[in-house]
């Protein structure tokens, strides 16, 4: 009888040491898994500001390009009415030279 009380002494002392190890394993797996998820949420949260900085600065290179496109249109059609009016008054002066040599 004495060697079954021992045994069930050992036998309890083992799980509550087991019970107690395996408690502050899944306790610490849980805290890993918590800072694991916090380290995922903060990184995410940085990675969205970031590409919502370089969609505005995006955004804002556009808006800038757009008006350097509109002033040299606007600067090429000035150009061609130049142009225009030299071919023309190119024209009459080669025709003035011509009356003037014949």
């Amino acid at each position: 009888m004495e060697n079954q009380s021992v045994w069930a002494v050992v036998a309890t002392l083992i799980t509550v040491l087991g019970s107690s190890a395996a408690w502050r394993f899944y306790e610490k797996r849980s805290i890993q898994r918590d800072r694991d998820e916090d380290f995922i949420r903060h990184d995410c949260r940085d990675r969205i500001s970031k590409l919502e900085a370089l969609l505005v600065a995006s955004s804002q290179e556009k808006d800038n390009m757009r008006q350097t496109i509109l002033e040299l249109t606007e600067k090429v059609a000035q150009l061609t009415v130049k142009v225009e009016f030299m071919q023309k008054e190119n024209a009459e002066l080669m025709s003035t030279m011509a009356k003037r040599n014949s």
